[in-house]
């Protein structure tokens, strides 16, 4: 125990007794040694520990410093705390003479603390390591209760150094001397190291200033080192060398996907793109995220970065090895990569790591500390001035989301791609860092840890499991598997239904409202592929579909995918227009092809049905010109929109819209036409996403009137599409309606598990049965 005596004038005075547990994000964020520092200020006794729930503690001193404490304790926490609630009763006055930070106490499940996110390095520890006189002068893993390590490495809670991947780094006596002195703002700082007793870099049989040295030299000479993060390995080469970029792709099996970039600092962002004070904000938070950023022309960077896009992906370094990397001779700008191949989860163990990344990688750059769970960088584009999440992982992960309904215990897995688990318990949920598709064992292995981790950490005991209603899905035999093992009951949501609950539980409505998902793909209650659907839906977890995109066969399903031509024939053939030459993806299209397709929409061999707006997007991209095949989700729709990006529709298409069910056999008659007239296919692609924005508006508004609703969420995937949103978002606000889109958790698939755990968790469905296997 740390102990300082407090001024006895204030033992004399009248003195009363509170035991005070405060709730939220509070352990890993300097709560204790604030409230050290706070209470002895004040002259108070007692002392202050963690438990399994939050922070407990208790004080003694007169009534006025006591009432001055709990107002101070709220408005100056730390800045990575959160504090959701504080509760106080009285106790008897002990007459104590010391303010102390007690030993962590442990409780069973049921009891939750919340943890804190890996949080980039503060200005502090920067300037330690770039100060010579300091003994942390260059030294890679710096840290304090500001910032540093948290989710990736505890390992259970309460939050204490014996808890994480540290415990093993025994304290030097300077470390030691900084972590007892409330007056150091290492003062239990839990992952707190330096040069003499914490983690080592290395590269090889090279160690400290000389692997970093050898890792700056290697990226200079345009090779490609595996450098162990925060939460995991990435890949990086340099972002200038159209060799070196080539070459990641072609040993990542990454043809198009776009990489993100690491640069040192604002001004190296600047010389890259265009970045306002909003995106400038986001890229120096805390969370240290991804932020995508509109590409400047003659920004130096390979062509090969990100391919047939107008944005770049930009991250600033989120630890101290990252600014020293960029801090050496060398590249200004790095690619950084997730260190997978493509469809792997994230590599993040060591031993793992150089099995799977040996053929991607020249050289590992690495240290000795553990990561207990893989955390993938987080991605944020700035949609009118605010930040919205389109990967949820390091820097978030596992922050809560607020619901407005009070939930039972439930443990939700998402979607086979882009997959998350969320965990849901009272008014909280808590949805886990970003997996990945599901396409291999290793992922769907990935899922299954985190589902695990989350429930062993937070202490809550799931009641109910909830997943996707496909009968296919990696994650649907996850969580049957977790319901038979923990006998618990299982239920199946409709994917789009679980798009729209995401969006109003971040949102923390309780009530009916209409919601647009608007997707890809998602199993739907008829057995078929649904992805543009108009659902009413309320708080009890129940939805019915009110409209939706007029179905039509698609064929070869995944091929078709992977072909957007093949999407373009599916919708042409259905529009009743002849497959000529003239039209792009007839001529991307073998005779073989051609004839192979036009059997199955004949007969319905290898079709499915499908009223997914993705794949109208495709469609509509491949009219255009714009690509008739990709190698990864939405390049298609992605390129349309960098096409569209300055063009002015002039125009709409019309939809034919009967009982809520929008056709959209005119509008490809139309394009064909206009395409064969000579509008360019950048106007017609703005057509197309503001007449597809126009039906939208159309289509909720009559629901919402006939149902008496005022509200209205947007989600799913295609609601990416910035143009899109803004259109649809705007339309329906001028007619009167609350327009609710998501921020805090993705709109695509990722966002899954947080309305799964919002539905399932009802108190609505509390009449469940253990057997009963329900879908809604």
């Amino acid at each position: 125990m740390t102990s300082l005596l407090v001024p006895g004038a204030a033992a004399r005075q009248a003195a009363v007794r509170e035991r005070i547990r405060v709730r939220g994000v509070v352990q890993g964020v300097g709560f204790r040694p604030f409230v050290h520092s706070l209470a002895t200020g004040l002259g108070l006794t007692g002392w202050v520990g963690n438990d399994a729930a939050g922070v407990v503690l208790e004080l003694e001193g007169p009534p006025a410093a006591l009432a001055e404490f709990r107002r101070r304790l709220v408005e100056e926490a730390p800045r990575l705390a959160v504090v959701d609630g504080v509760s106080a009763e009285p106790l008897p006055v002990c007459r104590g003479t010391g303010f102390t930070i007690a030993a962590s106490s442990e409780a069973g499940f049921g009891v939750v603390a919340m943890v804190p996110p890996d949080v980039a390095a503060c200005d502090a520890c920067l300037a330690e390591i770039a100060d010579p006189a300091d003994r942390r002068f260059r030294y890679p893993f710096g840290n304090c209760t500001d910032c540093g390590p948290r989710f990736t490495v505890i390992t259970g809670t309460p939050y204490d150094r014996s808890r994480t991947t540290m415990a093993s780094f025994a304290l030097c006596d300077d470390c030691a001397r900084e972590r007892a002195d409330p007056r150091d703002r290492r003062f239990h700082a839990e992952p707190t190291a330096c040069p003499a007793c914490g983690p080592v870099l290395a590269l090889g049989a090279l160690s400290g200033e000389d692997a970093l040295a050898e890792a700056r030299h290697l990226l200079a000479e345009g090779r490609i080192v595996a450098i162990k993060g925060l939460g995991g390995y990435h890949l990086a080469c340099d972002a200038g060398d159209e060799h070196a970029v080539a070459e990641l792709r072609r040993r990542k099996a990454r043809p198009d996907k776009p990489f993100a970039l690491l640069v040192a600092d604002l001004d190296a962002a600047r010389s890259l793109a265009h970045v306002d004070q909003a995106e400038a904000a986001a890229l120096t938070s805390p969370a240290r995220p991804i932020v995508l950023l509109q590409a400047r022309p003659d920004a130096r960077t390979a062509p090969g970065v990100a391919p047939g896009l107008d944005e770049l992906g930009v991250q600033l370094p989120s630890t101290p090895l990252h600014v020293l990397l960029l801090a050496q001779p060398g590249p200004t700008a790095l690619v950084l990569t997730s260190g997978n191949l493509t469809d792997e989860p994230l590599a993040f163990d060591d031993t793992d790591a150089r099995t799977r990344l040996a053929p991607l990688a020249d050289g590992f750059l690495v240290h000795d500390r553990p990561v207990h769970l893989p955390c993938d960088d987080s991605v944020v584009r700035i949609v009118d001035g605010a930040p919205t999440l389109l990967r949820r992982s390091r820097g978030y992960a596992p922050l809560p989301v607020r619901l407005a309904r009070a939930v039972r215990p439930v443990l939700a897995v998402g979607g086979d791609l882009k997959a998350t688990v969320c965990l849901a318990a009272g008014t909280d949920a808590w949805p886990g860092q970003h997996v990945g598709d599901l396409g291999s064992a290793e992922g769907a292995a990935a899922l299954e840890r985190s589902a695990h981790h989350l429930v062993d950490l937070l202490k809550v005991r799931p009641e109910v499991i909830a997943c996707d209603a496909h009968p296919g899905y990696a994650s649907v035999r996850l969580a049957e598997q977790l319901a038979r093992s923990w006998d618990v009951p299982l239920v199946r949501v409709q994917h789009h239904h679980a798009h729209i609950a995401s969006a109003l539980a971040e949102a923390r409505l309780d009530e009916p409202a209409v919601g647009v998902a608007f997707d890809g793909t998602g199993y739907g209650c008829d057995g078929t592929i649904w992805g543009g659907e108009v659902l009413i839906v309320d708080p009890d977890g129940d939805s019915r579909r009110v409209g939706h995109l007029a179905p039509v066969l698609l064929p070869g399903g995944d091929a078709a995918v992977r072909r957007p031509a093949r999407s373009a024939l599916a919708h042409l053939a259905a529009a009743g227009v002849p497959w000529d030459s003239d039209l792009a993806p007839v001529a991307a299209c073998s005779p073989v092809e051609l004839g192979i397709v036009r059997r199955q929409l004949e007969t319905g061999f290898g079709c499915t049905m499908t009223s997914s707006v993705g794949r109208l997007y495709d469609a509509v991209a491949a009219l255009c010109g714009v690509r008739q095949e990709v190698s990864y989700e939405a390049q298609a729709a992605l390129e349309l929109e960098v096409l569209v990006r300055n063009a002015t529709a002039g125009r709409l298409y019309a939809f034919a819209v009967r009982d809520g069910v929008f056709d959209a056999a005119h509008v490809v008659r139309s394009i064909v036409a206009d395409l064969r007239a000579g509008v360019t296919p950048a106007v017609v692609g703005a057509r197309f996403s503001a007449s597809l924005a126009a039906v939208v508006i159309d289509v909720a508004a009559a629901a919402c009137a006939g149902a008496g609703l005022g509200v209205v969420a947007l989600s799913g995937g295609v609601f990416a599409n910035v143009e899109l949103l803004r259109a649809t978002r705007a339309g329906l606000a001028t007619r009167g309606l609350r327009v609710v889109t998501h921020r805090h958790v993705p709109c695509g698939d990722g966002g899954l598990s947080l309305g799964q755990a919002a539905i399932a968790g009802s108190t609505a469905r509390v009449r469940i049965n253990p057997e009963e296997q329900s879908c809604v």
